[in-house]
């Protein structure tokens, strides 16, 4: 019996292992060939000279007083921007972990709305609260477009849903009665709080801060619109050196350093979710959920829809005034504006963007959700070095420069069987590798929950592995699924970093068309771009009241 098993189990192990490998197969053709190829080629097309490398032109950018005055900006601003965030956000994780209250769904999704705006659109909005003309220069005459608090804010304003999500859903799981046990030993609030609560929390605030320092770290729409020719992140940067200076040597050096700082993120980042997977005393979201008792709970509730409304609301808010507010009076002329193609900008109206938009993200949502169910299938498995090393890859995305890899696109892809320059593929492409990240986040967590041991029953059965997802995967995970393609859906509908390299002057998305309006002198041009940033903000909110009314657990994780 003892031989029988052992000659079992390796035959089991091997098989589990092919298994893996043919699912991670087409996610890594997919990175090899769209992300890793298009990057490389963009960055050996800056460092070789007549065939050979020169990697000491990366000393030389270095040395440079105005690259390194980039290199502080983008680092100081996105340690600055993360402890905002988190002084910001983290009540209203406690918030949404602790409190039941009514509206608490739509609030929910109200937050995350500018997670998914596209980085354009949160300029945008913090132009129309705070530029020239905006709502605090017709109250009290302050204009705070080209300053740093400009750029933090609309940081926070970006990030605030990652916070809250991700130390909210753990929150919302542990057991108070830990903290309640301190108490009763005679542990004052704040010392329980500091003891018990804090330590399990710390692997989650952790990751939340990565996150939020990876996407300030990278910030480019925010920076660009706000920071005007003052301030420049490495993604501004490298943008600039691209497409206006054309020197791709120094563009090449920043997407290295650019590459290697995201790379070491990353691994801590990596660490810190293995931390936050370790055994901790969970229950389910329902026992620790209970509407505010006293007046502090109650000032706390209130303190943090204020914030909300404020960081939040306020300038979505503002957003909408500024498109309705035409010189002849409030109304839609800017919207009707979008019809005409007279401006010069594009060949088509601009209205066209809208449904242009529209079909990239379904077709990059297909893509997404297709290469990230594979990964979040192969990633099933916890352990191994392989593993992790390809969870590492499917992050990479987002943060390695948007705007080298629709340059690398460019570049890259234009032979056969390559030569896709002239396809309406290449948009949806380059959307896809930002959406698949969210798919595998969103699907790992249930597919990890599902018990092995009913894979195992069907397979014993003779089910074939494909026969396997169907029948036992596919019924437990289809709302996960249902849901990681609308995070894809809403991130791609707003992609801007690789697109505005890659997309038509006849094709132009949404983004880009806002970007173009916005690069525009005349009231026209900057109603028009208020009113497609409305268009685009409508779109996405939808999608994610949509995306919270079918969400199966209530931890509000991504």
């Amino acid at each position: 019996m003892d031989l029988a098993r052992t000659e079992v189990a390796p035959r089991k192990s091997r098989k589990e292992s092919a298994t893996r490998m043919g699912l991670m197969a087409l996610p890594v053709a997919f990175f090899a060939v769209f992300f890793a190829y298009p990057v490389t080629a963009i960055v050996a097309r800056g460092l070789k000279t007549d065939g050979a490398w020169r990697f000491g032109r990366i000393g030389e950018v270095l040395a440079q007083s105005d690259i390194r005055h980039v290199l502080w900006f983008t680092t100081w601003q996105a340690l600055a921007s993360t402890a905002l965030t988190l002084l910001i956000a983290l009540p209203g994780a406690y918030v949404f972990a602790r409190f039941d209250f009514r509206g608490k769904q739509v609030l929910r999704a109200v937050v995350t709305v500018p997670f998914v705006l596209p980085t354009v659109v949160v300029g945008t909005a913090f132009l129309a609260l705070v530029g020239r003309g905006g709502l605090l220069d017709q109250l009290w005459g302050v204009r705070l477009d080209t300053t740093v608090w400009a750029i933090l804010l609309a940081h926070v304003f970006f990030n605030y849903a990652v916070v809250v999500r991700t130390v909210g859903g753990l929150w919302s799981q542990l057991d108070p009665r830990q903290e309640e046990a301190a108490r009763m030993l005679g542990a004052s609030r704040f010392a329980a709080w500091r003891k018990v609560t804090l330590p399990a929390l710390s692997p989650a605030v952790a990751a939340a801060a990565l996150m939020v320092f990876l996407f300030t770290f990278t910030s480019f729409g925010v920076v660009q619109i706000l920071g005007g020719p003052t301030f420049s992140t490495l993604e501004v940067e490298i943008y600039r050196q691209t497409s206006e200076i054309f020197d791709l040597a120094t563009a090449a050096v920043l997407t290295i350093v650019q590459f290697v700082a995201v790379g070491a993120i990353l691994a801590v980042h990596a660490w810190t979710v293995r931390r936050r997977e370790t055994a901790l005393r969970l229950v389910a979201p329902e026992v620790t959920v209970r509407r505010p008792r006293g007046a502090g709970q109650w000032a706390l509730l209130g303190g943090v829809l204020a914030s909300i409304l404020v960081l939040l609301v306020l300038p979505l808010g503002v957003l909408v005034q500024r498109s309705l507010d035409a010189p002849g009076g409030y109304g839609f002329a800017y919207y009707k504006a979008l019809t005409s193609a007279d401006s010069g900008i594009f060949l088509v109206a601009p209205i066209a963007a809208i449904g242009n938009s529209l079909e990239y993200a379904l077709a990059a949502t297909a893509i997404a959700v297709v290469i990230g169910g594979l990964a979040a299938a192969a990633l099933t498995r916890r352990t191994g070095r392989l593993v992790r090393g390809f969870d590492a890859l499917l992050m990479l995305p987002l943060g390695v420069s948007a705007v080298t890899v629709g340059f690398g696109f460019l570049i890259a892809l234009d032979e056969p069987p390559l030569d896709l320059r002239s396809s309406w593929i290449l948009v949806p492409l380059a959307q896809a590798l930002v959406g698949v990240p969210f798919v595998v986040r969103t699907m790992l967590p249930v597919l990890r929950a599902v018990d092995g041991r009913l894979r195992e029953a069907a397979a014993v059965l003779g089910a074939s592995p494909w026969r396997v997802w169907r029948e036992v995967d596919l019924p437990m995970v289809r709302r996960a699924l249902l849901i990681a393609a609308g995070f894809a859906f809403a991130v791609s509908l707003g992609e801007f970093g690789a697109t505005v390299f890659i997309a038509r002057p006849d094709n132009p998305t949404l983004p880009v068309a806002v970007a173009r309006l916005l690069g525009r002198a005349g009231d026209l041009n900057y109603g028009q771009a208020m009113a497609l940033s409305t268009i685009l903000m409508v779109v996405c909110a939808v999608a994610l009241l949509l995306l919270e009314r079918i969400r199966t657990d209530r931890t509000g994780e991504f």
